[in-house]
């Protein structure tokens, strides 16, 4: 958290739009949960479950919705959404301080690259020819950058980030730590003799404000680019495989892996640990739940699951059994549909008689 954030309430509530009940000089200097908040603190209440945790908080005060406003004991700031308002107030006290621009002397940086005056270079970075920094950007300690990338104006990496060559970043980009941009896909054509590679000749492209969670490691195309298109949220230790797009405001969670020229659609979300194959399509507005297996494309938009519910161990031995003879039991059922048929068949052929 920022040292220096403090804000009263009434500037919070000018901030977020919201209509204040409560004392507007009260200071808040951090924010906190329902049941651990106290003095100086701002919690919000966004789920009914923590009802309860609403009326007996010791928050300095809560954002809460018009229709909760009377179950919050302390003060309040009123606004349409809460959990949007705690997202936009979280950015108030987050824990990054402002960049301070300069150039750390252990960086090596190929001659031909211009550093905006704004720019932060921390420690032991290595910036390889070609690169094009834009304004305001951060490149975090041990990061390196490879030749002929590009960096958009306000980007910011974390510490031990690589970007291989020919990695396209657009505005307001935020990698965390050890994610790696643009290795190679996993390509090689079979041969007697073993396996031959196929070299990876595309790049990656990331469009504007897209955040990238530790670990990731998206892979460059083989002929095409590889495209994280903008607003896409990607959670940590993801794998996107060569030539994946991923479309607008998609958000992906963590130890998901999507497999080699997949296309997700805009406004898709990706349930954790979730594996999607490769060559598919997945339509706008498609979400997928968790630990859910993608094999074939989908076209129309809503909710997809596969992954197996939770349940006691006895129960899911015997039920993995059952699984295993559906086939059996299929062909057995159908061998009844069809004596039934047949049995009716007869009947009515009696009958005629």
């Amino acid at each position: 958290m920022k040292a220096s954030a403090c804000y009263t309430l009434a500037e919070l509530a000018g901030i977020l739009g919201g209509e204040l009940h409560g004392d507007p000089e009260l200071e808040i200097r951090s924010l906190a949960t329902l049941k651990s908040a106290g003095e100086h603190q701002l919690s919000f209440f966004a789920n009914s479950r923590y009802l309860q945790q609403l009326r007996q908080t010791r928050a300095e005060a809560v954002l809460v919705s018009a229709a909760h406003q009377s179950d919050c004991p302390q003060a309040a700031i009123v606004v349409p959404d809460p959990y949007l308002a705690f997202a936009r107030a979280s950015q108030l006290f987050d824990w990054r301080e402002v960049a301070r621009s300069g150039v750390h002397a252990s960086a090596v940086i190929a001659e031909d690259v211009q550093v905006p005056p704004d720019a932060q270079i921390g420690a032991q970075v290595v910036i390889e020819t070609g690169v094009k920094l834009g304004q305001s950007v951060v490149i975090g300690a041990g990061s390196v950058i490879g030749q002929d990338c590009v960096l958009g104006d306000r980007s910011r990496l974390e510490a031990n980030v690589t970007l291989y060559p020919n990695v396209r970043l657009g505005c307001d980009v935020l990698i965390h730590s050890a994610a790696v941009l643009g290795s190679d896909g996993f390509g090689f054509a079979p041969t007697q003799q073993g396996w031959v590679k196929i070299c990876q000749l595309g790049g990656v492209v990331v469009e504007d404000r897209v955040e990238i969670g530790a670990g990731v490691t998206i892979d460059r195309g083989a002929l095409d680019d590889t495209r994280i298109c903008a607003g896409v949220k990607l959670d940590n230790q993801i794998q996107i495989a060569h030539n994946v797009v991923i479309g607008r405001d998609s958000a992906i969670a963590g130890c998901t892996a999507v497999a080699g020229s997949t296309k997700i659609g805009e406004r898709c979300t990706i349930a954790g640990m979730s594996g999607i194959t490769g060559h598919l399509e997945i339509a706008d507005d498609t979400h997928v739940t968790a630990m859910s297996l993608v094999s074939k494309s989908i076209r129309r938009p809503g909710v997809y699951s596969s992954g197996t519910g939770l349940e006691p161990h006895q129960q899911w031995k015997r039920n993995v059994v059952r699984f295993r003879q559906l086939d059996e039991l299929a062909r057995r059922v159908r061998k009844l549909e069809q004596a039934v048929e047949l049995y009716s068949t007869e009947g009515q052929k009696d009958d005629g008689r």
